[in-house]
């Protein structure tokens, strides 16, 4: 069964500054509506200096209660995807993307949301915070950390629907500028008698190390993480569980791929844009690395199992996904696997991104 492509375009019908340096990209899709939940995003392909590039962007709308898609980009330093965006794209432009994907997504619950966010990390919280207020009954109370007023993203935004949801929703700002960073003393203020809401948190590596320490118990605690170096199999690898975006962990399977074929050859076979190359296969390499390490440039954008940019088709051997946060079931069963997470352990592979 032939798999649809991986990417859409989408048209750019408006574009809303938010802050400083971020900006809001409205997207109608060409091929109609993208299914999403609150809080996943969707990766974006944009062809910069002869080279492909991959970015995954969270969605700040929600299902629940936007007609529009929107996906908000926070200008990075030396950034070159961030920076292409807000200094080239204007309404009317064209914009590649994928489906959405990404775990950090609302469960039920009836205990308060209590949402943390640093800088852009804003963004699937804010999506988060629409899809609860408009869907359950659920108290929502946001941490959002930025540098300085100037920083700030979608204050206009949450005021709103601080007037619209009298006495659910409470917004709480810090400003680096003013105050320092944020403390395990203040998350565990903020925190105070709702020690039981389920935590989302959002935002730089050390920020949400620091949240997640700091957070009393005993509510439930999930993380949105891009890019997190994943763990390192053994020589030998065999399936783990392997937590989601959610501490304490909440686990999903990860599944192998094809039926195993015999062989002895030990090599990594890679089909890209019309090359066939092989490599001796290393214990406990991905078969994305096998494939750099052939010299060729696979697609990539997380490197964390999440976005499906590096997706290809094992069409000989078997492999063992260390981690899938993308891939559906069917996928799987017809061979696919995200390449960045996949491990060999079969002697020989033979793998197609076409």
């Amino acid at each position: 069964m032939a798999r649809p492509p991986l990417f859409q375009r989408a048209t750019v019908t408006r574009i809303v500054k938010e802050s400083a340096d971020a900006r809001t990209y409205v997207l109608a899709p060409h091929d109609g509506p993208i299914a999403y939940q609150s809080g996943q995003f969707c990766t974006f392909r944009v062809h910069l200096d002869g080279k492909d590039l991959f970015r995954s962007y969270s969605m700040s709308s929600a299902p629940e209660t936007d007609r529009e898609l929107m996906t908000t980009v926070k200008r990075v330093p030396g950034g070159q995807v961030s920076n292409w965006l807000h200094d080239n794209v204007v309404e009317g432009d064209e914009l590649e993307l994928t489906r959405a994907a990404g775990r950090f997504c609302l469960r039920p619950a009836e205990a308060p949301l209590l949402g943390f966010s640093g800088g852009s990390g804003i963004t699937p919280i804010l999506s988060l915070a629409k899809s609860a207020l408009a869907s359950t009954a659920r108290r929502v109370r946001l941490l959002c950390a930025d540098r300085d007023r100037e920083s700030v993203i979608f204050e206009a935004v949450l005021a709103e629907l601080v007037d619209r949801y009298p006495g659910r929703l409470e917004v709480i700002r810090h400003l680096d500028a003013g105050g320092g960073f944020l403390t395990p003393d203040a998350i565990r203020d903020f925190v105070g008698a709702d020690g039981g809401g389920d935590s989302y948190i959002c935002g730089p590596e050390a920020f949400m190390e620091m949240v997640e320490n700091a957070l009393p118990g005993p509510g439930l605690v999930f993380s949105e993480r891009f890019g997190a170096p994943a763990p390192v199999l053994s020589a030998t690898p065999a399936a783990v569980e392997t937590p989601t975006v959610t501490t304490p962990a909440v686990t999903v399977e990860t599944p192998t791929v094809t039926t195993p074929v015999a062989t002895t050859d030990n090599t990594v076979t890679i089909i890209l844009n019309g090359k066939k190359k092989s490599v001796p296969r290393k214990d406990g390499e991905t078969l994305l690395d096998s494939a750099r390490r052939a010299g060729l440039t696979p697609p990539f954008s997380c490197e964390a199992g999440n976005c499906a940019t590096c997706m290809a088709k094992v069409t000989k051997g078997h492999a063992t996904l260390r981690r899938n946060d993308a891939l559906t079931d069917d996928e799987l069963a017809e061979g696919y696997v995200l390449t960045c997470q996949a491990v060999p352990d079969t002697d020989s592979i033979t793998v197609d991104y076409e």
